[in-house]
């Protein structure tokens, strides 16, 4: 007896699954199957062992410590591979993705509720080895998703099937849409409120978010300022059409702009924090808007809060009609869906550059295996990437097959 006639039979037994509406939920898995299935549960999940080679066990990264350090708040677990129930899928991670939140989210600061240990990560992207019946309904064994969510720092991830995405390929360049994309694409959208031939200003513009802050603002009809850190960034700003990079090491930010732009600045997105958004501040246009997306310059701190000139805030913003708002996009999930699809549209027809940082010129190497994950951390806090920040959790897999 095969091991899905198994499955049947001890389905029928259960009577949860294998009725009416069970019938048609394995119909599909019985037309197109070519591979035996070994089903832990015998009426909730299928686990592909054979085909995914999915060990006893897995690596991940743990929180175990509240602390902006990300070496000393995290470590490297081994533990059990994770079974995905009803509606859920088991992803093999291929790649995830750095962020500078997740610093935060290691020292607490999103949920002061949530108590070590918890995982860390909020992005991944990889095949589906195992899935819930219901999430059989969408998705096969094989099939390729990126997810934002919860424990994507590890070798398997188990994900809802109702937050994940499913994509053509497993390239690392549909990753840097789920965070980085999505922030500049919403906040720019619904904050923003771009008009055509006004100026915009994006902050660390050659990073994970930057990039897209730019080419967005220009498909808008922009001229678009963008600060930087070296040659290379300047080069690479100028390709996605930055008209105005500023290399804030060698040049003074809040000079040039008084200089070049006496008018002031419409837009600013910004996501560096302390005197650089003193400067943007002081920089606005009237009716100029200021979309806060982040301040890095202050998360490695105990507070995570960069110093910030902020008594006379209200002033400035009253005598220029100004506004500063605040954008996380954990509060903007009704647009998630829309943005996400709009961005994989425009990567397929090639107009838009997802650039990623596997870290080949970091010290010690592209970033490969979760140990990597502390090395692409310092990276990128040390201004050095170009790019999203990604880093490669394991190799293809031997088989793609699908039941």
């Amino acid at each position: 007896m095969s091991s899905l006639q198994l499955l049947l039979r001890n389905s029928r037994g259960a009577g949860s699954w294998f009725g009416r509406s069970g019938a048609g939920a394995l119909s599909g898995v019985l037309s197109v199957a070519r591979r035996s299935i070994i089903d832990l549960s015998y009426s909730t999940h299928f686990m592909d062992f054979n085909g995914s080679s999915i060990p006893s066990s897995m690596k991940k990264l743990v929180v175990t410590k509240l602390s902006p350090d990300f070496r000393s708040a995290v470590s490297v677990q081994t533990v059990a591979i994770p079974t995905p129930a009803d509606s859920e899928l088991l992803v093999r991670n291929r790649f995830v993705g750095i962020n500078a939140s997740d610093i935060n989210y290691s020292a607490g600061r999103y949920d002061p509720s949530l108590k070590p240990p918890f995982d860390a990560g909020f992005e991944g992207i990889g095949e589906v080895v195992g899935l819930g019946l219901s999430a059989s309904s969408r998705y096969t064994i094989g099939d390729t998703v990126a997810y934002f969510g919860s424990g994507a720092f590890a070798e398997y991830t188990v994900v809802p099937a109702k937050v994940s995405v499913p994509v053509p390929a497993v390239k690392p360049e549909f990753l840097t849409l789920l965070v980085s994309g999505a922030t500049a694409y919403i906040a720019l959208k619904r904050l923003g409120d771009l008009a055509e031939g006004e100026t915009v200003l994006v902050t660390a513009a050659a990073g994970g978010t930057g990039q897209f802050a730019v080419q967005f603002a220009k498909q808008a009809g922009c001229h678009v300022i963008g600060t930087y850190s070296s040659n290379e960034k300047a080069g690479f700003l100028k390709s996605l059409g930055c008209n105005r990079p500023v290399n804030y090491t060698t040049e003074d930010l809040a000079k040039t702009l008084r200089k070049e732009y006496p008018k002031g600045i419409n837009v600013v997105y910004e996501s560096v924090g302390g005197s650089v958004l003193e400067t943007a501040v002081n920089s606005l246009a009237n009716k100029g808007r200021l979309i806060v997306i982040g301040f890095i310059s202050g998360y490695q701190t105990p507070s995570g809060i960069p110093p910030f000139k902020g008594g006379t805030l209200p002033v400035k913003l009253l005598q220029k009609s100004a506004s500063m708002r605040g954008f996380f996009l954990p509060h903007f999930l009704s647009d998630y869906t829309e943005a996400l699809s709009s961005m994989i549209q425009m990567f397929a027809k090639g107009k838009l550059v997802c650039e990623v940082d596997y870290g080949e010129l970091a010290p010690g190497g592209k970033f490969v295996g979760l140990e990597s994950i502390y090395r692409a951390m310092d990276y990128m806090y040390a201004g050095k990437n170009l790019g999203k920040v990604v880093v490669e959790v394991a190799p293809p897999s031997v088989s793609n097959s699908k039941l």
